[in-house]
Order: C-alpha cells, then structure tokens, then sequence
C-alpha cells in the first residue's frame, strides 16, 4: 500500500482525477491531497473513531441499530469536513471502496502519528 514511502498532503491537481485510478497505491496520494485540510482530517479521525466505536458496541451489545448510527457519524464528520473545511466532494462519490480503505489507512496514520493531526 505504500505505507513506507512519505505522503504528500498537497491539493490534487483535479477533483475528476479519482475516477482515473485503478489501484489503491495509486488512488491514496490523491486521497491525502484531499485531506490537506487539517481540520478535515480531525474531523473524519474523529468521525472514524467514534463510527468504530459503535460497530464495537453493536457487536459487544448485539444491537444492530448502533451500526447505523456509526456509519451515520463518520460520514456526518467528512462530510462536514469537506464540505465545510475542505471545500471540496468527498472521494467516497466516485471511489466508494477505495475511499473508505483511505479513510482507516489514514486513520491508522493519524494515530500512530505519520500524518498530523
């Protein structure tokens, strides 16, 4: 995945190129271009986190209903992140899969302090 070469968090060049990229190595520097923003990605590491802390309660609890309320938490938390901050769609429109393998890598990133938070 590229995990141990340095990461740009510049703007990309055009909000189209995501539907160009064929593999993930390939999507991911355009992903973080995307995040520039540091209040963006505060807000989608928030959003990550408290999105996996319901999944962990509706496993924990088996109450399925908490994992709506998951997804609509990370979502909410993007989206206000680009739309409010970083003034741009989020990825998730046009790479829904590669997105989302996007937002844990640099989630995981975030945490483990490769990418400012």
């Amino acid at each position: 995945m590229g995990a141990a070469r340095p990461h740009t968090l510049e703007p990309p060049v055009s909000d189209q190129a995501a539907t160009r990229f064929q593999t993930f190595a390939e999507f991911y520097p355009f992903y973080l271009g995307e995040h520039a923003n540091r209040t963006c990605r505060r807000l989608h590491f928030v959003g990550t986190s408290l999105g996996l802390g319901c999944f962990i309660a509706a496993a924990a609890r088996v109450q399925p209903s908490l994992i709506l309320v998951g997804l609509l938490l990370g979502y909410g938390f993007a989206w206000v992140g680009h739309f409010g901050f970083e003034k741009n769609k989020p990825a998730s429109f046009k790479q829904p899969l590669y997105s989302l393998m996007g937002d844990w890598l640099m989630w995981w990133q975030i945490l483990t302090r490769r990418i400012p938070f």
